[in-house]
């Protein structure tokens, strides 16, 4: 009796945790289009069923994660119930000890024409000049406007790289950002490779291995984030020196996406004007590029995307760029006629004030107190509730998650994130920075099933709030699951 008992218990708890995984599972799903091989049917008509002409487009982890939480009643950014953990964008307001930001643009009719497709000169000449002092100081060769292409967003600027690159293999990592899937698997004449990492405890690739493997086959070019979106670790030194040699040695184009250049948290405190350090240009808070290490600008194929929307905090400006050899750019200027038309004029001359040095070196400085505090807050709290993390961020305003010890059946990353929308949290399954063009993997297979990325780029309200959540969701699940060991125990006396 015991025995049938014991049970039937057991089946209702699987039962649970098969259906929290079943609905959690069956939405990604039907948010991608996909049709599940064991599901016994076709899900309803696939908006590529009732429009035949297009194909599927899938969403990027946070519109998913967005879309989960409207489904659970988000609506407004400032509710105070809810906590966005999964915004890949930084808090916009004023920062404590930073300097005041002028947004009052007086706009005149030259300002209304079309600008060039790679940028206002003026904004243009700021950005070099910015490059060469941070990182080319003593250095023959200098960055020009001509190096500089301004383009309407970072992605935007990724996909002209990938519509300039010819008949070639472009090489990737894993775990990566999200949205390089996308831009990997749009342009028939890129082939996508995954570097595989033989030691799965590394967070980032030795020298050796990356030029064994570029080598090996045959790569064309490579795209990454540095430093690394989602585990907020960071290539530097002799390292990323390795790699700009190894570009220009073997030919081979590397595409540096460092949008979070600015954000780093193990440099010297002790430097920072707030614990009395010089207050002048001859202090600056670290920060790491890999046009430091490039010989010739107009020679080595390092091209560096970097822009507004995080290091300087203005995402709705939509103005980035790309450091690049000369003739690169002119290339890219003319990939931005048929693609984008370039960036947004009148904002590009809202930022000249941003890209004045004094400005950037007082914000940065400030920036990196500021989002140190939220990343220490976050990773003791998450230790707290059983989230493990291997890799402690050294740079972003990321947290790469383990979730593989909870209970099950939080433990798998898109059930986590259906069962955080239900108690107003939002944040991002690592299944979608298992970057996998053209779907050429299964989701349920993924390396990173068992990985979230935490943002800690919101207000600290957000963290509070979902910490707070978090915990009534992993408790309400370990009392599900202490209740069957309790009903087990008991009929076993």
């Amino acid at each position: 009796m015991a025995s049938n008992k014991r049970e039937a218990m057991g089946a209702m708890h699987g039962t649970a945790h098969l259906e929290a995984r079943k609905e959690a599972h069956d939405m990604y799903y039907k948010y991608h289009e996909e049709k599940r091989s064991d599901d016994g049917g076709d899900g309803g008509e696939s908006t590529q069923k009732k429009f035949p002409m297009l194909h599927r487009v899938e969403k990027t982890g946070v519109i998913f994660a967005t879309a989960r939480a409207r489904e659970h009643g988000y609506s407004n950014p400032e509710d105070p119930e809810w906590a966005n953990m999964g915004q890949g964008a930084p808090e916009t307001g004023p920062l404590e000890g930073a300097p005041p930001r002028s947004f009052e643009l007086s706009v005149d009719d030259s300002d209304v024409e079309y600008a060039p497709n790679t940028g206002l000169t003026e904004l243009r000449e700021k950005v070099a000049a910015y490059y060469n002092k941070l990182y080319r100081q003593g250095k023959e060769s200098q960055y020009t406007a001509a190096n500089v292409c301004v383009v309407p967003g970072g992605r935007a600027g990724i996909t002209r790289l990938m519509a300039i690159m010819g008949n070639t293999t472009v090489g990737f990592f894993n775990p990566d950002y999200t949205a390089y899937e996308q831009a990997l698997g749009l342009f028939l004449r890129i082939t996508p490779s995954v570097f595989l990492h033989r030691d799965v405890s590394e967070a980032l690739m030795s020298p050796e291995e990356f030029e064994f493997q570029t080598v090996g086959r045959g790569i064309g070019a490579v795209l990454l984030s540095n430093p690394a979106n989602p585990t907020g670790q960071s290539l530097e030194g002799k390292d990323l020196e390795q790699y700009v040699r190894i570009a220009r040695e073997h030919k081979v184009g590397i595409i540096m996406d460092e949008f979070y250049s600015h954000y780093y948290y193990d440099g010297d405190e002790s430097k920072d004007p707030e614990n009395g350090g010089p207050d002048d240009d001859t202090n600056w808070p670290k920060s790491v590029s890999s046009s430091s290490y490039i010989d010739d600008v107009n020679v080595d194929p390092i091209m560096i995307v970097n822009g507004l929307t995080k290091n300087w905090r203005c995402p709705g400006f939509r103005v980035c760029w790309i450091v690049a050899p000369a003739p690169i750019v002119t290339m890219l200027g003319s990939a931005g006629s048929y693609l984008d038309g370039g960036a947004n004029a009148p904002l590009q001359r809202l930022a000249l004030p941003l890209m004045e040095l004094d400005f950037i070196r007082k914000d940065a400085w400030a920036l990196q107190r500021h989002f140190r505090k939220k990343r220490d807050f976050l990773l003791k709290e998450l230790a707290n509730l059983g989230i493990t993390v291997q890799w402690k961020p050294t740079a972003t305003f990321y947290i790469w998650g383990d979730i593989s010890k909870l209970p099950c059946p939080l433990n798998d990353s898109i059930v986590f994130l259906e069962e955080c929308a239900k108690h107003k949290i939002i944040c991002v399954p690592g299944v979608f920075f298992d970057v996998n063009p053209r779907g050429v993997r299964h989701v349920e297979k993924s390396s990173c099933i068992s990985h979230v990325r935490f943002s800690y780029g919101p207000a600290m309200r957000n963290l509070t709030v979902g910490v707070q959540n978090m915990k009534a969701m992993i408790d309400k699940w370990k009392k599900h699951s202490q209740s069957l060991s309790s009903y087990i125990v008991d009929l076993d006396k």
